[in-house]
């Protein structure tokens, strides 16, 4: 099997970098809808019942934060 071209391995390297970037941006968003989510939550948009504190404490704010962290690093990655 011939070793592929400068052209083809900079072709396959760039898509491999956008799959990360889009990878990243989609996870970003997912952190984004958590936090939207639980404001809403909190403002009682939904009803009157709050989460539970277990619930608050894991899949609240600090979900959030470390999705968009997390989809920051992978969006980043070289």
């Amino acid at each position: 099997m011939p070793a592929p071209s400068a052209e083809e391995a900079a072709r396959r390297n760039y898509r491999r970098k956008r799959r990360f970037v889009r990878t990243g941006q989609a996870i970003m968003l997912v952190g984004a809808l958590v936090a939207v989510v639980h404001w809403l939550t909190h403002i009682e948009a939904f009803g009157p019942e709050q989460p539970a504190v277990w619930l608050d404490l894991v899949a609240g704010y600090p979900m959030a934060g470390i999705l968009l962290i997390v989809g920051g690093i992978t969006a980043g990655k070289k």
